[in-house]
């Protein structure tokens, strides 16, 4: 049977391509400690339900292809709290984050475009680029320098006839880097120069710590006709699966290029987006409580993996993850062995592996991503687990030397 040459370029998802190895250690009756997905275990606000709750219709029909307008309306209060200009006509409703921006690299990618994104990057974004078979140009970056952005001479070395866009996330996954307003205007500057997009995933706006102060490509107002803002509900709200996103730009042209997309896909889920309206009711105070949370989690990690010997990572700033580098051979090999081989009390732990967040190949081979998703005490718990596989595991680089 024939398979595309764009389906067989694709690779699996390095977050959950190790899927089968946990529910293989959980059929032996071990408790995994989930670290590879940002699958938060905060509880969803119950405006959401309720808003399930009192819809109430005779049919449920299609919603229109660009969203209900209730939900962009409530999307657009929100943006406007933020000092994000957005109306409802900036605003169209996805099918999550995922597919806003899938919806972005198609609607400005043509075959051989290229989008020049920071790395270590999430690591979806080589998927929806090859879905448009286009492909991920990395900006360097470093972890001593808190994965920040490098200066405009090294980017602009990188962008050719065929760049499209800069594509950042803010507050970074998996860095947890975010950014200052003096290297978003860099990227601005650099964008109108090359006559470049620029597309903003900024899906974890409200998690930033230690009084960090955060500044969205929405606020660049004299660069908003090139700025694609890409949203979700998943994170903010922990409700990842409702499936609620969006894509908003002040540019008209662009969104009716996107209509074509929305329209090819008919609609959003009626009943998802009565739910978000809910969502986008909750009050700050649920927001705030969540980040603090989020630092108190933070920190346990941060504390926990300093303790152990030969492990080097620095304290993110924002979102929910932390690049860690191992002293082990290959993490997804370290990682499926703990899986399979290594417990403490009927309970093992699992992370995602570096490499599949970067497109330069033998990047990110000692690399792990973890999510601090789960309550302090899971989080000790888990850390433990962690040092005492680094010192049992076969491959670590100390028994390699020896």
């Amino acid at each position: 049977m024939h398979f595309s040459e764009r389906i067989k370029a694709m690779q699996t998802s390095p977050i959950r391509r190790l899927v089968p190895f946990a529910d293989e250690a959980k059929k032996k009756g071990r408790k995994v400690y989930h670290l590879n997905i940002g699958q938060p275990d905060i509880k969803t606000p119950d405006e959401y339900f309720e808003a399930v709750r009192n819809f109430k219709v005779d049919t449920v029909a299609y919603a229109t292809s660009q969203g209900n307008n209730d939900l962009r309306d409530a999307i657009s209060a929100y943006y406007k709290s933020w000092d994000i200009p957005y109306e409802r006509d900036d605003i169209y409703i996805t099918n999550g984050g995922s597919e806003a921006l899938s919806f972005a690299v198609m609607t400005i990618c043509d075959p051989g475009d290229e989008l020049l994104v920071p790395e270590p990057f999430y690591a979806n974004y080589n998927a929806f680029a090859q879905m448009a078979l286009a492909r991920v140009v990395p900006i360097p970056t470093r972890a001593e320098e808190g994965f920040h952005l490098p200066p405009a001479g090294v980017i602009e070395k990188l962008i050719t006839p065929k760049t499209r866009a800069i594509w950042i996330s803010n507050p970074g996954n998996p860095t947890g880097a975010v950014y200052t307003p003096a290297e978003l205007e860099m990227l601005v500057s650099i964008a109108k120069k090359h006559d470049l997009y620029l597309i903003a995933d900024e899906v974890y706006r409200e998690f930033t710590y230690d009084g960090e102060k955060f500044t969205s490509l929405g606020h660049m107002k004299d660069a908003l006709d090139r700025v694609i803002m890409v949203d979700s509900v998943s994170k903010r709200f922990s409700a990842c699966g409702a499936r609620i996103g969006c894509i908003a730009i002040r540019n008209k042209e662009f969104m009716g290029q996107v209509l074509k997309l929305c329209q090819g896909r008919l609609c959003v889920s009626t009943l998802e987006q009565v739910g978000a309206v809910g969502l986008y009711r909750t009050s700050k105070k649920y927001l705030e409580e969540v980040n603090s949370e989020y630092q108190s989690r933070r920190d346990t990690l941060y504390k926990g993996l300093k303790g152990i010997d030969g492990v080097i990572c620095e304290q993110p700033k924002g979102a929910f993850y932390m690049m860690v580098k191992a002293p082990v051979d290959d993490a997804e090999k370290f990682i499926t062995w703990m899986l399979q081989n290594y417990e403490v009390g009927g309970e093992t732990m699992m992370a995602a592996p570096g490499s599949g967040f970067y497109s330069t190949p033998n990047k990110g081979k000692d690399e792990m991503r973890l999510a601090y998703v789960l309550k302090n005490e899971d989080l000790v718990k888990a850390v433990s687990i962690l040092k005492g596989a680094i010192a049992a595991y076969p491959g670590r680089i100390e028994a390699i030397k020896a």
